[in-house]
């Protein structure tokens, strides 16, 4: 990458973003709909967590090796642009696929296949960002990836509900009970995770490498060791700012995957009072999800770019915890809600949460790291994501029976607690500010 970089106009980064979309909406698919879909083949409550395990797993071993791959790579495209459409690809035919799955072995193992695909496209993406744009930038770019997280999530959400408005039958099911709207859904998802990646390839081109820097990839070693021993020696040279956002993440992240495991089953149960995957009042409750969903992530959308000069202003790790309180005082009301349209209250702080989870941690980390080594510490950085995903998968079976008495609402309150915790550890993250951020 040149020394200066070119400061890029608004327009030029919304278009650098872009693909981010299709990534997000498949996403939000997943956060939506793949609980409904496990229980709809036959899933017990207790072992919902265990069948999201392809996330967090794929992350955990595909993000640290490709990020450090990608850090290496001398192609016509560029260092990271392979990545992105080797990705979209998978991505879009696992999409396709999922609701067709006639038993729950094919659903799971075609999300391991989509996290993967996910995963092989995300951290490039992060590290692409930070190679075009210079550090006064950093802000706008990571907050606009932001936006276009609310933004794809907000009409995959959505989407189901738009279908029925256009006529489609809600209670209209498959062999397997999975709606008619849910496999249209997630046909859509493929076209767009494939066309808004192409979109960003056509529109924007990689900052070439020097050739300083051809000439220091290419007298690198080659070979797995040499890439696992590069992501080794990264963790053992970590710095503090991101050491101290782990425990962040862990709180945060354990919190989300609770919320989008149980958020179906909760309001299935606050609204209907069943959890049955056959009833009327299940489907009725996912529909409810993807509308509250939708609007959480349009707050999200929105709330990303009204984060800017706030985050220039007070510092991201300030306004951060802001919005992470906001989500977890949300979150502990959930259950006690019992229409729609109040439901939708607790949802402003949980999009404005969302917008700051999948932005502001990159603006803190984004002035810590070298620049030579952004793939790789994007990758390490997304395990801070993964592993506490792991262990709330290995750990929540354990006691949703004797601890939380076997009711989703109570999952939905430890995930508001939980984010509560996060917005107090952030505030003690020591974070390097470089002029202009």
């Amino acid at each position: 990458m040149a020394n200066t970089k070119p400061r890029l106009s608004f327009w030029q980064i919304v278009n650098m973003n872009f693909g981010f979309f299709g990534i997000q909406y498949s996403f939000g698919l997943q956060q939506s709909n793949m609980s409904p879909i496990y229980k709809y083949l036959g899933a017990d409550e207790a072992s919902l967590p265990y069948l999201w395990l392809a996330g967090p797993m794929t992350g955990l071993i595909v993000q640290p090796i490709i990020g450090a791959m990608s850090d290496k790579t001398i192609s016509r495209y560029g260092r990271r642009t392979p990545y992105f459409l080797i990705g979209a690809i998978l991505c879009s035919i696992s999409l396709f696929f999922m609701p067709f799955s006639s038993a729950l072995w094919m659903a799971a193992s075609l999300l391991w296949i989509l996290d993967a695909a996910n995963n092989i496209t995300m951290e490039p993406y992060r590290a692409f960002v930070s190679d075009k744009l210079d550090a006064s930038q950093h802000s706008i770019g990571f907050l606009t990836q932001s936006a276009f997280t609310g933004l794809g999530q907000t009409l995959s959400y959505l989407t189901p509900t738009l279908l029925v408005l256009i006529g489609m039958n809600k209670d209209a099911v498959n062999a397997k009970n999975i709606p008619y709207i849910t496999v249209t859904a997630f046909i859509i998802g493929a076209i767009f995770s494939i066309t808004s990646i192409l979109w960003t390839v056509r529109t924007t081109r990689e900052i070439p490498l020097t050739e300083d820097e051809l000439d220091r990839i290419r007298r690198q070693p080659s070979g797995w060791a040499h890439t696992f021993r590069e992501i080794g020696e990264a963790i053992r040279d970590m710095p503090l700012t991101m050491k101290q956002l782990a425990l962040v993440k862990l709180f945060q992240w354990y919190a989300m995957f609770c919320y989008w495991q149980y958020i179906v089953l909760s309001i299935s149960t606050t609204f209907f009072n069943t959890t049955d995957n056959t009833s009327a009042g299940f489907r009725e409750a996912g529909l409810i999800n993807g509308q509250v969903g939708g609007f959480y992530n349009f707050v999200a959308f929105l709330g990303a770019f009204a984060l800017v000069p706030f985050t220039k202003r007070f510092g991201p790790k300030i306004m951060h915890s802001i919005c992470l309180t906001l989500a977890g005082i949300g979150m502990l009301f959930i259950p006690s809600i019992h229409d729609k349209l109040t439901l939708l209250i607790p949802m402003i702080g949980i999009g404005f949460a969302w917008a700051s989870m999948m932005g502001t941690p990159y603006i803190m980390l984004a002035g810590s790291i070298p620049p030579e080594r952004t793939g790789v510490y994007m990758g390490i950085f997304n395990m801070f994501i993964v592993i506490p995903m792991m262990i709330q998968i290995f750990t929540l079976p354990l006691y949703y029976e004797s601890w939380l008495h076997g009711n989703p609402e109570n999952v939905i309150r430890l995930a508001g607690a939980l984010l509560l915790c996060a917005a107090v550890a952030v505030l003690f993250v020591k974070t390097i500010r470089r002029s202009g951020d």
